[in-house]
């Protein structure tokens, strides 16, 4: 291998699997991944992106795609996905997950697993849902969550998903878990609030990972660490 051919090889575009850490943005992956690829390899320009954001209280498989091969992030974006979710049954957040506090509380002990099965097949398919108010939907050329966190309500347009299929991992009130796969630009945390509703109850997001995106699975991705520490060995 020539020295240069490292150089090459990201400009000419790779696809790299990252496990994305909890609390940072998809963002703050893509600007870190960026700024060790160009210091480490002096590459002065360099097009970095990723294919699907996470939430930042969500963890898992991100595909982040360098130079010429960010032309297919959208061939990415359109892939199935999988995804592990720990629901908290009883209360809601206006984020439908951990970012903000609980604003009501619910009854419960009317649940049980047939009427947790009921509304996840009610949930399979083809749905109308509403993303969150906190989310990173375009809002007249604002990111949603930045109203949100204002506390300004704003409208956000309903749109068809698909939901491919919703299994019962596992259910100890007041906790479930659940394996979705889902196409393109489902809201799990969406998800959440609607299994919570059909309930007769409220729910939100304990914990999301994004096991798979097409093809790609999360055992194959390396976090940040393993991904510097690879690069300068090249």
């Amino acid at each position: 291998m020539t020295a240069d051919q490292p150089n090459k090889e990201f400009v000419e575009g790779k696809v790299l699997l990252f496990n994305k850490p909890l609390y940072w943005t998809s963002f703050d992956l893509v600007r870190k991944v960026r700024n060790i690829i160009k210091f480490q390899l002096n590459i002065k320009k360099l097009k970095v992106g990723h294919a699907g954001t996470l939430d930042p209280l969500a963890s898992g498989l991100l595909i982040i795609c360098t130079g010429k091969e960010t032309r297919n992030i959208e061939i990415y974006q359109a892939d199935q996905k999988e995804y592990h979710a720990k629901i908290f049954l009883g209360a809601t957040t206006p984020s439908f997950d951990l970012e903000t506090e609980i604003d009501h509380y619910y009854p419960t002990a009317h649940i049980t697993r047939k009427t947790i099965e009921s509304a996840l097949r009610t949930l399979t398919g083809r749905q109308m849902q509403y993303p969150p108010q906190y989310s990173a939907k375009f809002v007249n050329g604002k990111r949603a969550y930045l109203f949100a966190r204002k506390g300004e309500k704003i409208e956000l347009r309903i749109k068809e998903v698909l939901v491919h299929d919703i299994s019962l991992v596992s259910f100890d009130l007041p906790v479930l878990e659940i394996r979705v796969i889902c196409g393109k630009g489902t809201y799990i945390r969406s998800l959440a609030r609607d299994i919570g509703a059909l309930l007769s109850s409220g729910a939100h997001i304990l914990e999301l990972i994004r096991i798979r995106i097409g093809k790609f699975e999360l055992k194959d991705a390396l976090n940040i660490e393993e991904f510097e520490r690879n690069l300068v060995l090249l």
